[in-house]
């Protein structure tokens, strides 16, 4: 497997000599190489994506499984899923190798642990109605492999998210969502472009696929659960645009559901509020 995340990258050879701007510039050069890969995996990503929106409709889950940066933006990915779209966080949730503490405390050797992998998928009963995503830059992480194989093995709809072309990973997985950024300003730092990639195919897959479930509507969050006072303030505004409603049926509405905007959409459309 020839490993381009870990490759060094001519242009930054003198980046300790560069002044910061100079620096920043040409780390901004780079990421602008990004979205043009991403923009490559989309029919890969949408057929997860529409996996997954077809699976929660029957009651399955989409499950990110990553190690390091990868595991955190799984994890990050599918924190913002409930208060964003209304669902629940067992609908959408996210596993990082090493556990919750690997969030905020390195733990590299996680990533090698394939025992621990496959455990997680057990432990969860995944089944056939479940999507599992893994997420690897280098797509050698041999937690999120053992993952992927034994969600695969139940059944489950498999995918990997990877920065290596034919990865043992995108092997293991029915689909391989292969975002090719290039060697990073610092070799083998993939929280870089990377990382960026992978966010914006979680971001890609997660939303599209609320779509498809009917929890988006012209752009609107309209199954947003409003539990702040910014978001209280966002859902009248949600709920007015979507139901064609002045603010104080909309605010009426939303306090008769909790302050649920789907719930609150609903109301209006069958005349109860």
């Amino acid at each position: 497997m020839t490993n381009i995340t870990e490759q060094r990258n001519d242009r930054f050879g003198d980046m300790d000599a560069l002044s910061t701007e100079e620096l920043m510039y040409r780390i901004n050069d780079e990421d602008a190489k990004v979205a043009a890969a991403v923009r490559l995996t989309i029919p890969q990503a949408a057929a997860a994506a529409e996996h997954a929106a077809a699976g929660i409709a029957k009651g399955g889950r989409l499950i990110y499984v990553g190690a390091g940066t990868s595991g955190r933006l799984g994890v990050l990915d599918a924190s913002e899923c409930p208060p964003t779209f209304g669902v629940s966080c067992e609908t959408v949730q996210g596993h990082i190798a090493g556990g919750y503490g690997a969030l905020i405390h390195a733990a590299e050797g996680a990533e090698d642990d394939a025992d621990a992998g496959a455990e997680l998928i057990d432990s969860l009963d995944v089944n056939a109605d479940d999507t599992v995503i893994g997420i690897s830059a280098s797509g050698g992480a041999r937690y999120v492999i053992a993952a992927v194989k034994r969600a695969r093995e139940k059944g489950a709809y498999t995918a990997a998210i990877t920065s290596n072309p034919n990865t043992p990973l995108g092997r293991a997985a029915e689909t391989e969502i292969a975002a090719i950024t290039g060697a990073e300003a610092v070799a083998g730092s993939t929280r870089m472009k990377c990382g960026t990639a992978q966010k914006m195919v979680l971001n890609m897959i997660s939303t599209s696929a609320m779509a498809r479930l009917g929890r988006i509507r012209g752009g609107l969050m309209t199954d947003m659960v409003a539990t702040n006072e910014k978001l209280r303030e966002r859902a009248v505004g949600i709920v007015m645009r979507a139901a064609s409603v002045d603010t104080e049926r909309a605010r009426r509405a939303l306090e008769l559901a909790n302050m649920d905007t789907g719930a609150a959409i609903r109301l209006i459309e069958r005349g109860e509020a």
